[in-house]
């Protein structure tokens, strides 16, 4: 793949030229913008353009009827809960309130940008579920008004190897993040299993070890090798620990 498509230049472009006047009077004519659907369809991805202080989507590219089912002019915040799956509600609900409660920071402060991506399932055009990669690129912004402006990149990871079974989750400033998603950038985001989250939010709820493994069926044992796997994958000396930088980034 060509560098500056994986590296998201045309995104920083797009950026670039509409910012000025608040994502508004895209034309879908544009070179930039046919260019920018070029690239989206042959990878599978879909953007939208969102004001995260008026909490409303500005623009969609087209790509999204393809790929969850629903018309880009049609497409609001409240699309993505419903297509997301009943598993990954609460984890996309957290997400969510974290996104927002950094824009209010940013405006505050009348500064600031961020990257946050984390995978969720996402039932697609024909009704079965597919793994899908949010990227969300936020950033505070003074023309035309002062906002937080929010570039939020959707993309296909089902052929990516080693992440069905796998929360990827990422909250920083390493923009090198903000990039066409392959297996090796996958793996440096902070990735439990889905058994792993689920043992970290008993856990958060104060519940023992014995417990949890009456809870889900499974032995002591193996809550046990759950309990180490996280702290080796976390690098952290005390579940609690691991529970509290969760519980900061709005994963749990």
């Amino acid at each position: 793949m060509d560098k500056d498509n994986k590296n998201y230049n045309l995104l920083f472009k797009f950026i670039e030229t509409y910012e000025k006047d608040g994502f508004k009077g895209i034309n879908p004519s544009d070179k930039l913008i046919l260019e920018i659907d070029k690239l989206m369809e042959k990878n599978n991805q879909f953007f939208t353009v969102a004001d995260l202080i008026q909490m409303k989507v500005i623009y969609t590219s087209k790509q999204s009827a393809s790929i969850i089912g629903v018309e880009s002019t049609e497409v609001t915040p409240y699309h993505f809960f419903e297509v997301t799956h009943p598993d990954d509600i609460l984890r996309h609900s957290l997400g969510r309130t974290k996104l927002f409660k950094m824009a209010q920071e940013f405006f505050m402060a009348e500064d600031g940008k961020a990257l946050l991506s984390t995978n969720l399932k996402i039932r697609n055009a024909t009704g079965s579920y597919s793994n899908l990669l949010f990227q969300c690129y936020l950033f505070y912004s003074k023309t035309p008004y002062k906002t937080v402006y929010l570039i939020q990149v959707h993309t296909n990871i089902d052929n990516i190897r080693n992440i069905q079974d796998k929360y990827h989750y990422y909250i920083g400033n390493d923009f090198s993040y903000f990039k066409y998603p392959d297996e090796e950038m996958m793996n440096k985001g902070i990735i439990f299993t889905k058994r792993e989250f689920e043992i970290i939010r008993f856990i958060a709820h104060g519940h023992s070890s014995a417990l949890i493994a009456e809870k889900i069926y499974i032995s002591l044992h193996t809550v046990n090798t759950h309990r180490r796997n996280i702290l080796k994958k976390s690098g952290k000396a005390q579940l609690s620990e691991v529970v509290y930088e969760l519980k900061e980034q709005g994963i749990i």
